[in-house]
């Protein structure tokens, strides 16, 4: 596998260290990858900008920041806004679709959405918004496997919380190949 540089943003609080804590996890402790994660958040607690940037790869990670994302996940229309403009050509960009606009898309780029905050108040928790797009990403990427992000998942959620973060997983996770299939058709 080559190095692949994901970008995720959106407000703090919203669970976007720990997504790129578990795609990091998933490939780094699971699925035998190199991955590096660095972050970067706003002295406010909740609702200042916040964002992960985690690298992937099969080889070792010389250069652990990302440099041009070959994926962004947005979760905040400011996130989008301020990332969009930093992805490859070619890009593959994810986003809450009740929270994010995607305007201004860079040519070539695929945008894809997925109503997680909708799935979220269905399982009544909408903080497991994060983890549906984990789901939705895992799906939508084939950068690491199901298995790997299950097994982070459940090791990387406050303990009794397992069964309902993999069920958010698993939701935007059916979503992701859902809309993939019909994508692909």
């Amino acid at each position: 596998m080559n190095r692949i540089e994901i970008k995720i943003g959106g407000f703090g609080g919203q669970g976007v260290i720990l997504a790129g804590m578990i795609l990091g996890r998933a490939a780094a402790l699971h699925d035998n990858l190199d991955a590096s994660l660095t972050q970067s958040f706003g002295p406010e607690a909740r609702g200042g900008a916040c964002s992960a940037q985690v690298v992937i790869s099969g080889d070792r990670i010389l250069y652990p920041c990302v440099v041009q994302p070959d994926m962004l996940v947005a979760m905040s229309q400011p996130a989008y806004e301020r990332y969009v403009m930093e992805v490859k050509p070619g890009a593959l960009v994810l986003y809450e679709e009740s929270l994010v606009d995607p305007v201004n898309l860079p040519e070539g780029c695929l945008a894809y959405g997925i109503p997680a905050i909708r799935f979220a108040e269905e399982l009544g928790r909408r903080m497991v918004l994060n983890i549906i797009m984990v789901g939705f990403f895992t799906a939508m990427a084939d950068v690491v496997s199901l298995e790997a992000v299950k097994k982070a998942v459940a090791a990387s959620v406050p303990r009794g919380t397992e069964t309902l973060n993999l069920n958010a997983f698993n939701k935007g996770y059916t979503y992701g190949l859902e809309l993939k299939t019909k994508a692909d058709a």
